[in-house]
């Protein structure tokens, strides 16, 4: 269902894409400047209720819906979309999975398992003994792809499962717009998840997230990339090659600083060494699909943002 509630546009749950292609249907149609309130699902779709729901009793096709696509009026290919993320609200009830092939520690004998997680008042309580502060962040947030149809489970230049961490309250996520309209989607919100996901799973929880969209026109980055109150991140992805994904990220940040802010390639080279953090967003070993990396780059005055904004169309 999608309904206007005051000045907000409310999308539900069940509006929701299990991947990003060339061709999506909008499920509503906005100005820049909008502010929306998707609803979200779990990744599991509701499917994990106790720690019985194993990972094999999972419907796999149900995982990692995205709520949307969103049509944003004006934006066009080459131009950049701007989300800003406004409101995340998580339910009371996350869970995470141990599958078996998936993640790390594998030579250690892990067999399949369910822990199911209570999250109140900004902390989540995994049993007795291990409580941690809640930091809700957003998975899944993508744009209709050029050509490809990529599953909501994988990333790239579009987006998709991009699962940073650092996609949280605050942060503008900036998606190059490669269909009219954009499409966005967003999806697979996790009231924690650490720097690199190396299990599979976050604590994967239902709930709500306020946004507003935007349209920065005539220059778009070639991977997504975002901007915090203190830095700028890029992002590059690669499917099982983590130096790739690396090198990409680093390649998008060394271009912007020559092509944006006039480093030359050398300083280039020695800012990112000194003054700049590579990070790992997703690294799931040995699951088939993408790994993630970033490189985040303090904001000063010689490159405050990723790139300089243009004019309006």
């Amino acid at each position: 269902m999608t309904s206007t509630i005051g000045s907000e546009v409310v999308i539900g749950r069940e509006q929701c894409i299990f991947a990003f292609g060339p061709e999506l249907t909008p499920v509503t149609s906005v100005d820049p400047g909008t502010v929306l309130r998707l609803e979200l699902n779990d990744c599991y779709h509701g499917q994990v209720r106790s720690e019985a729901d194993v990972p094999s009793l999972l419907d796999d096709d149900l995982i990692n819906a995205a709520t949307g696509p969103i049509e944003v009026r004006g934006a066009m290919p080459g131009d950049t979309l701007v989300v800003d993320l406004l409101e995340i609200t998580t339910g009371t009830r996350g869970a995470a999975t141990v599958a078996a092939g998936r993640g790390q520690l594998q030579h250690l004998g892990l067999t399949e398992a369910t822990r199911i997680f209570e999250v109140t008042d900004g902390m989540v309580r995994m049993n007795d003994r291990v409580s941690f502060p809640a930091q809700p962040m957003i998975g899944v947030i993508g744009v209709a792809t050029a050509r490809e149809t990529a599953p909501t489970l994988d990333a790239g230049p579009h987006g998709g499962n991009l699962d940073d961490n650092l996609h949280r309250v605050g942060t503008r996520v900036l998606l190059p717009v490669r269909q009219p309209g954009a499409m966005l989607a967003l999806g697979d919100m996790h009231a924690a998840m650490g720097d690199g996901e190396v299990g599979g799973s976050g604590v994967e929880i239902d709930g709500e997230v306020l946004i507003r969209v935007g349209v920065e026109p005539g220059f778009q980055t070639v991977w997504p990339t975002a901007v915090l109150d203190d830095s700028w991140i890029t992002h590059g992805t690669a499917v099982e090659d983590l130096t790739a994904a690396v090198d990409a990220a680093c390649d998008e940040a060394g271009r912007l600083l020559v092509d944006e802010w006039g480093f030359t390639v050398e300083d280039a080279m020695v800012f990112l060494s000194v003054a700049c953090d590579v990070g790992i967003a997703q690294a799931v070993h040995p699951c088939p699909g993408t790994v993630i990396a970033r490189v985040k780059v303090p904001r000063i005055d010689a490159c405050p943002l990723p790139f300089r904004p243009r004019a309006a169309h």
